[in-house]
């Protein structure tokens, strides 16, 4: 069956790696389009694209997560294959990931990155972090990806237009990922190489500031996906304050018919008021959650039909 194959490429001030990328995947996928999504650059990243046949598209509002919207709304096709622009991962992977996506029917293939060495893009920080942020996101959501911040990732076409994208920077990929998770779409993950950047060119990723984004990126979903869970946790740490406080007055009521602390008592209800409003809450915003996600279903098996 021929299969309409994008590859959809992000990027920002990429001149001195672009025009590689676009023929590295040119080369590899010669009956695939390539698109590239340029996000505000100031110099001729644009130019040399479209030298190289690409299809070329401006996006205004800055971070990629906003350019990874616009990529997955603007583009048609059955498999669609993201990559940055910096020249960093190996194109010629990209084959053994679309195999591993259509020969067992998944929705999303991660490049994990194995670097020979530590360049300066993925230095050891970045790596450190990304395990470690990893690993969060595992306890939290589960799975068993290693590389969640992988930004070489291979897409069905349900997976993309099932994907209401929230995030605007570098935390695009915690939510693809957990996106993934919480819809238990079938995923892989394959090692693929990583290389450093062409000399002169620079990474555009923050290490403390956009880590930070993207640890504050995993609780936003976390409160988005398990309300129950988090407004449970909340509501049981004030109900256990509540009773402890409340024992002692307790006690003493029964010992002499009196409430000696008033005040005492007072926030003690107060607590378990507190408490059985955020389990409220909790419960609301799982329903709510279910059935978002019960149409997230139904749009995945909608676009399979088609």
């Amino acid at each position: 069956m021929s299969l309409r194959v994008s590859v959809i490429i992000p990027c920002h001030n990429e001149e001195l790696s672009i025009g590689s990328v676009v023929s590295e995947f040119r080369k590899n996928l010669p009956t695939a389009t390539i698109h590239v999504f340029d996000n505000l650059s100031t110099d001729n990243t644009s130019k040399i694209a479209e030298s190289l046949g690409a299809i070329v598209h401006k996006v205004g509002l800055k971070g990629k997560g906003n350019v990874v919207r616009r990529m997955f709304a603007d583009v048609e096709a059955d498999v669609y294959v993201m990559a940055d622009g910096d020249d960093t991962y190996d194109a010629a992977a990209v084959t053994t990931l679309i195999d591993e996506l259509l020969d067992h029917g998944l929705d999303m293939v991660v490049g994990a990155r194995v670097a020979e060495c530590a360049t300066e893009a993925y230095r050891k920080g970045h790596r450190f972090g990304n395990a470690v942020l990893t690993n969060f996101v595992q306890w939290i959501f589960g799975g068993s990806f290693k590389d969640m911040l992988s930004g070489y990732r291979v897409f069905s076409r349900r997976f993309v237009k099932s994907f209401p994208a929230i995030s605007s920077g570098f935390e695009i990929e915690t939510e693809l990922t957990v996106h993934a998770l919480e819809l238990r779409c079938p995923c892989s993950e394959i090692d693929t190489r990583y290389g450093a950047r062409p000399e002169g060119s620079s990474s555009k990723l923050a290490t403390y500031r956009d880590g930070f984004k993207i640890l504050t990126m995993i609780f936003r979903l976390y409160k988005h996906e398990r309300p129950l869970e988090l407004y449970g946790l909340v509501a049981a740490a004030f109900a256990v304050t509540s009773i402890a406080l409340a024992i002692p007055v307790f006690v003493w009521f029964l010992e002499t018919g009196l409430v000696q602390r008033l005040p005492t008592a007072v926030l003690s209800a107060s607590m378990m008021t507190v408490s059985i409003i955020s389990l409220a809450c909790g419960l609301i915003l799982a329903t709510v959650t279910k059935g978002r996600n019960e149409s997230k279903y139904l749009l995945i098996y909608l676009i399979s039909g088609q």
